[in-house]
Formats: C-alpha cells, structure tokens, sequence
C-alpha cells in the first residue's frame, strides 16, 4: 500500500514538474532571428556602397575595381554571427564586412590569395588632404593569419568564411575551423556585407544571426533555421 501511495506522489510530482518546463519554455522571449540570402534571384535588399555588383549565375559578383562592398541591415546591429562563401576569381583580396558604420568606416575579414593568409582589417574614415591610392585608409588589427587545418587559400576554390561578433571581440572562423580571435573597441554597431579591393570574386549563402536581427525593409529576405549550406560545390 505504502509503495503505490508513494508511487502515485512520485508520478504526479514529475508531470507537475514537466507541466512547469513546458509554461517556461513556452513563455521565454524569442529574440534571435537568422537572416539568409542565396541570391538565387537578386539582391534588392543589398546597397551597394561602392563598385558594380550583380547576381549570375546565383552568385553575388563584383568585377575587378578598386576597394568594393556592398551591405545590408541595420546600423544599430550589435552582436551577430555572419558566414558566407566566398570565392577569389581574380586578383588576391576578397571577404566579409561587419559592424559597417558607412561607407568608409567598418571591419573586413577578408581572403589573401597572393600570400595564402587571413588578414583583418579596420577601414577609416581618410584624414584630411590624404590621396586615396586605391587601397582605401585601414589598421591593420591582424596583417598575418596563417590558416588552421591544412586549408589551402587560393583563387577558384569557394571557402566558408564565418565572423562571431560579441561585444569587442571577433572570433574569425574559415571553413568551420576556429582561426583567430581579436579584440577592438572603435565600431560598436553596423552593417554587414560583403567586400573585395582589386579583385573579381563572387559570393554565396551569406547569413547573419543574432538577437533582433531584422530589417526595416526584407521583401526579398529568408529564413534560415541552422548554418547549413545550401550550395556545397560548384
């Protein structure tokens, strides 16, 4: 008798505690949001700072030029992760843009194919009466990061390139394999995109992920539940 009565207690104890997991569950704020762009279609939700961009082929393509990018969101973005494929086709430097304040101020993870390294960037706003050779006016935060995991950088090859923002400090991932962390405290917020300085490349599958990632404007935009790649090879 004893051990059915204690057993009855037991059980109604664990649905009571399940029935309070569910209430919570159900009842927590969801904040995060994942943006993805395939550009299977177009690009109507990206401005162009700079260069002539366009979808071919399903790839968002910027010919050869001078420093490049173009951008989307919203410049009160925060924290976020951003990943995209990203392909040198010519030239050497070609990668992904976050916390992009404007035109001229914002960080660049980008692919160096000419020395077969990652390099990080800071773009600045130019100092007054300064000539702009070409090469736009940055620090240079990280000028040497040798890949980790065998990864050979070289034109024609797509690689996933992958930025988690938090705070000020960057962790910098290429082709899922943590590479480097860095930590800066100029750019607080901004825009992300895409971005390449005398070079043709082309990108992919660019998504961004973070709490109250949305866009004022997205009647191109869709969802993504994981990081999953939609395009492995081409």
């Amino acid at each position: 008798m004893m051990m059915k009565m204690i057993s009855i207690i037991l059980h109604r104890f664990i649905v009571l505690c399940l029935i309070i997991l569910c209430n919570v569950l159900f009842t927590l704020p969801v904040s995060a949001e994942t943006l993805q762009w395939d550009f299977n279609r177009n690009a109507k939700d990206w401005e162009v700072t700079s260069g002539v961009w366009q979808v071919k082929n399903g790839v968002y393509q910027i010919s050869k030029g001078g420093v490049e990018h173009a951008v989307v969101g919203e410049k009160d973005w925060g924290d976020y992760a951003i990943e995209a494929k990203v392909r040198i086709d010519k030239g050497s430097w070609a990668g992904i843009v976050f916390r992009a304040i404007d035109e001229e101020q914002y960080y660049a993870f980008l692919l160096n194919t000419q020395l077969h390294i990652m390099q990080l960037y800071r773009y600045k706003t130019r100092p007054p009466n300064a000539v702009d050779l070409g090469w736009g006016f940055k620090e240079r935060l990280e000028e040497q990061i040798r890949p980790v995991g065998n990864i050979e950088i070289a034109n024609g090859k797509w690689f996933d390139m992958k930025v988690e923002v938090e705070g000020d400090t960057f962790k910098l991932y290429l082709n899922n394999r943590f590479q480097k962390e860095h930590s800066n405290h100029r750019y607080k917020t901004g825009k992300v995109g895409v971005w390449a300085v005398k070079t043709a490349a082309s990108f992919d599958d660019f998504t961004v992920s973070g709490e109250n990632i949305t866009l004022a404007v997205d009647p191109n935009r869709k969802l993504a539940t994981t990081w999953g790649r939609i395009k492995i090879n081409r």
